[in-house]
């Protein structure tokens, strides 16, 4: 059996791959830069974007000529920040494409494999703002929540399949992405929250590593999860009060 994680080069995704090798599964990690897995112990790196179909479909098809794929997680993602006004098109439709469309691609060629089988694992990484809005990323909360519904959708359609399909929606975590918005009180000013836009901090009072999101991803591709489907787990320090 192995995992196919998008997204894989860094971050969140890094961290998925780098814990199922742990655990002996080998892994193909996906990503437009990989270099961040390549050379590991278990893990094979290929380069892909999941917005382009047709190198998702090579990518499945060169990954089970090495063996089934039984667990995908979905983590490729982007962000681009603004006010709806202000908003390129090219903006919106590049976060679509990533964040939903992406899933989109991975999911249907990966579940083309699993069905036959009547077996399989799908996970897909989102975010806790898929169910909470976001001043100033409106087009990325928008596109986690398609990923999102169609997550659920999707497991709803495999079920009969024996086919498990899961959320896991992490809050603020400690990657690249993140960094990229913390001002110069850092991670201190998303733990106290912001409310002049209407943003609660993280009662828990840190923020996620990698590796928190990566252990939750774990367990829902595991047989201890193995009656849990359509599932939407947040892993964000109760930041959205669950909201």
């Amino acid at each position: 059996m192995i995992a196919l994680v998008t997204g894989a080069g860094q971050g969140i995704g890094r961290a998925v791959a780098l814990a199922f090798a742990a655990q002996g599964v080998p892994v193909a990690a996906a990503d437009r830069d990989p270099k961040g897995v390549e050379h590991h112990p278990g893990i094979t790196a290929h380069v892909v974007d999941v917005a382009d179909a047709r190198q998702v479909d090579a990518l499945v098809d060169e990954v089970e000529r090495t063996g089934p794929i039984g667990v995908l997680v979905n983590v490729a993602g982007v962000l681009r920040t603004g006010a709806v006004v202000d908003y390129a098109d090219d903006d919106w439709a590049a976060t679509f494409a990533v964040n939903a469309t992406g899933v989109f691609h991975a999911s249907r060629a990966v579940a083309r494999r699993m069905v036959p089988r009547r077996s399989g694992v799908i996970v897909t990484v989102s975010s806790n703002a898929a169910g909470v809005p976001r001043a100033g990323m409106a087009a990325y909360a928008a596109s986690k929540a398609a990923a999102t519904h169609f997550t659920k959708s999707l497991g709803l359609e495999l079920a009969r399949y024996n086919i498990r399909c899961n959320v896991v929606a992490p809050g603020s975590t400690d990657t690249p992405m993140q960094r990229a918005l913390w001002t110069d009180a850092g991670p201190a000013a998303v733990i106290a929250g912001d409310p002049a836009a209407f943003r609660a901090g993280i009662p828990l009072g840190r923020i996620a590593e990698p590796e928190d999101i990566a252990d939750a991803v774990l367990f829902l591709a595991s047989d201890r999860a193995r009656h849990i489907t359509m599932h939407d787990l947040y892993v964000d320090g109760g930041a959205t009060l669950r909201a």
